[in-house]
């Protein structure tokens, strides 16, 4: 009963830190990037971003065994069975301490032939500072392969609160390390700087953590090579997810700069890193369930569907409660706010993020179902899917690029998305999962009046009052906020949700 109330308390602390952890980002990201973007240049911003998006393709050679750790480790636990686990530990350590040199090997022929990845649409000097940042670069996603199974091994054991915490510490960290070495003069260079000396002390504690608090230990010996095979295949779906992923959210940055150099990729970075923090609002829920998630699959009760859809249902209206009030949000008034946040120069990153967020919405508030595929060890179909889907957008995005720019890349992925993410997967959550996706529609649907009624307000106010105004976009945002929250009381909260609300707004003031 003990263990059950402080994982109660390490899931709800959790999921209320993993939101400060965001809002702290977003805060700090607000008063950070535009200094620093005004300090390096647009043309280094997109240099930047594009040599990220090209080395980020290192974290492949993870092959997917990083989400795999949790699966197996739940499957020892159960059994009460710490041998195991500490020779699992041992197995994973070894995997990730060559595959991290691998990747790494990889990374220093990606720099010796970084001219001719970036193309000829940049000079020599920027090709220059392409390498100095990718060395960097590389160094950093060497030092994260040995952490995987130390981080996978905290969140197996559900400790929230402490990553969480130190996310948040990692961000204040950050701006306070970067800022000194940009006015310095270290440019975009002393940002991967600091960022890979901020990994190696967060990396310290995490270790620290877990051997001193969470008893983290490993066998070396005595490998389980039939336990190896398993997890090789369920990771390797896993990997194709990962592929997936890298090409829909970062091959436009490196199809844009082959086709038009650093600026647009600058301008799309914008609308990319905005994606990114809608992203992160959605998952911030739904990946602190995950061991929950594959708890309830491996006590593998009767009910079990019943109990997934439940769960399904409930983290994805929380979900659509959070991001369905920032896209209305980024609708009415995410133009000047891009002016305001980036400058003039970025007014065109609008559309592109409207284009990005406005269908990924819907797997934003199905994520969970992700970890339930995981956990049943359904996640082929997904895998084989969205690897077909994601060279399709590839191959639509080097054609719509040339008619429409950066816009054409994010029309592509846009499209990936529907036919891929939602269409399909609907399809196959209601038919082979087990899912009731019905149910979960028709819960969703409770959300229309609350939509109809903010956009009628939200285009009224921006009508009348000047978005493009400090002060007029401060009163629109608030107004927005406003009739979105009273709208959401009377319309979409059930009389539980009313009720777990106050519950925990009340002990919040005590």
């Amino acid at each position: 009963m003990m263990i059950k109330r402080n994982n109660d308390k390490q899931l709800r602390v959790g999921t209320l830190l993993s939101y400060t952890s965001m809002i702290v980002g977003y805060v700090i990201q607000i008063g950070y990037t535009p200094i620093m973007i005004r300090i390096i240049g647009q043309s280094q911003y997109g240099l930047y971003n594009l040599t990220n998006s090209i080395v980020s393709y290192l974290s492949l050679f993870s092959l997917g065994f990083g989400p795999a750790y949790i699966r197996f480790y739940m499957r020892h636990r159960m059994q009460n069975d710490e041998t195991a686990i500490k020779r699992m530990n041992g197995m994973f350590m070894s995997v990730f301490l060559l595959l991290g040199m691998i990747a790494t090997l990889a990374g220093i022929i990606l720099v010796s032939k970084s001219d001719f990845v970036l193309g000829s649409k940049f000079s020599k000097s920027e090709l220059a500072l392409a390498k100095k940042l990718m060395i960097l670069m590389v160094a950093n996603i060497a030092i994260s392969f040995p952490l995987i199974p130390v981080v996978s091994y905290i969140q197996a054991n559900e400790r929230f609160i402490f990553q969480n915490s130190l996310t948040i510490v990692r961000q204040i960290m950050n701006p306070f390390l970067a800022l000194p070495l940009l006015y310095a003069g270290y440019g975009s260079l002393g940002m991967i700087l600091a960022t890979t000396v901020i990994s190696m002390i967060v990396g310290l504690f995490q270790i620290y953590y877990a051997i001193t608090k969470l008893r983290f230990r490993l066998l070396w010996s005595k490998h389980d090579f039939v336990e190896l095979k398993e997890v090789a295949i369920f990771s390797s779906f896993l990997f194709l997810n990962a592929i997936t992923d890298q090409i829909n959210w970062n091959v436009d940055k490196f199809i844009i700069g082959r086709y038009y150099g650093a600026v647009p990729v600058a301008i799309y970075g914008i609308a990319a890193q905005l994606n990114n923090y809608y992203l992160s609002f959605s998952t911030a829920i739904s990946n602190v369930y995950i061991p929950r998630i594959n708890r309830i699959v491996a006590e593998s009760k009767v009910d079990m569907n019943h109990h997934l859809t439940d769960l399904f249902i409930k983290i994805g209206r929380v979900q659509f409660m959070v991001i369905l009030f920032i896209l209305l949000e980024i609708i009415f008034i995410g133009r000047p706010f891009i002016g305001f946040w980036a400058g003039k120069d970025y007014y065109n990153a609008y559309p592109i993020l409207l284009v990005l967020i406005i269908p990924v919405t819907v797997p934003l508030i199905q994520n969970a179902g992700i970890a339930i595929q995981q956990a049943k060890n359904m996640h082929i179909f997904r895998s084989v899917l969205y690897i077909a889907i994601a060279l399709l957008n590839a191959l639509l995005s080097v054609v719509l690029v040339q008619k429409y720019g950066a816009l054409g890349t994010a029309f592509a992925t846009a499209l990936a998305i529907v036919i891929g993410n939602i269409i399909l997967m609907n399809w196959y959550y209601q038919k082979h999962i087990g899912l009731d996706i019905v149910k979960f529609w028709s819960s969703i649907a409770t959300f229309i009046p609350l939509i109809i009624i903010t956009v009628i307000f939200g285009w009224v106010t921006i009508s009348l009052i000047d978005s493009y105004t400090i002060i007029g976009f401060i009163i629109d945002a608030t107004l927005i906020a406003i009739v979105y929250s009273i709208s959401l009381w009377f319309t979409v909260f059930t009389t539980e949700e009313r009720y777990l609300f106050m519950r925990k707004l009340n002990k919040g003031r005590k």
